[in-house]
């Protein structure tokens, strides 16, 4: 799972980062409205943990970007500003929670957790397709009740495309989702054919039929 952090206070980024990567997420993060305009304009995120108050703009209008292009990142409001105005002014834009500050990382944590099993479980932790079932936060993946052993990244590429399913996802789009901007600084993007080459080997040996689907010269699909 991808998050990125819109935090201008240097330190309590920091901290979000550290905590949320220690949780096994992949978290970027931005301090200002211009960086932050580039991280939503070119990759998309499961979920975005936005302050409002930045130094060079206001949050509140990275969140009307976001909906006005139809974009559906996730997104929670951090923010010191706790009147009920704000809280609402801010959901009705399009957030899906408000946290004000200060806050506990563990809350945070179980907001953000609360947020992903709306949007990809319908509440529940677990995702089940074709016989797959998909613990989104033990990272846990079996196949019939047989554990099936991911690396953290083949776990990842199983999670999206299955986030994605009938929908053709490309070999850019899918490094950028688990690697972020560390895409920048690589030359091809062929290491995407070796794990999914992987991913598929393994779904096969423990008994899953061919959910994965190469559509030549455009990427992958999960199929259902």
């Amino acid at each position: 799972m991808k998050i990125l952090v819109i935090e201008d206070e240097l330190s309590l980024l920091s901290s979000i980062q550290e905590y949320f990567k220690q949780e096994e997420f992949y978290c970027e993060g931005v301090a200002t409205y211009k960086d932050a305009i580039y991280r939503i304009e070119d990759f998309s995120y499961d979920c975005i943990i936005l302050d409002i108050n930045l130094p060079d703009g206001n949050g509140l209008k990275l969140l009307q970007f976001l909906r006005e292009n139809k974009q559906a990142d996730g997104v929670i409001i951090i923010s010191a500003r706790d009147s009920v105005d704000d809280r609402i002014n801010g959901l009705e834009l399009g957030a899906d929670d408000y946290l004000t500050k200060p806050f506990h990382l563990s809350e945070l944590n179980a907001r953000v957790k609360a947020l992903l099993r709306r949007k990809y479980a319908k509440g529940n932790d677990i995702l089940e397709i074709e016989g797959l079932c998909i613990d989104l936060f033990s990272r846990s993946v079996f196949y019939r009740s047989k554990r099936i052993m991911l690396t953290k990244n083949e776990f990842n590429l199983l999670a999206y495309l299955i986030n994605n399913k009938n929908r053709v996802v490309s070999r850019q789009a899918i490094a950028e989702h688990i690697y972020g901007n560390e895409t920048e600084s690589m030359p091809s993007f062929d290491f995407v054919y070796y794990q999914m080459k992987n991913l598929k080997r393994k779904l096969k040996e423990n008994g899953c039929k061919d959910v994965i689907e190469t559509v030549y010269g455009l990427g992958y699909k999960f199929t259902v």
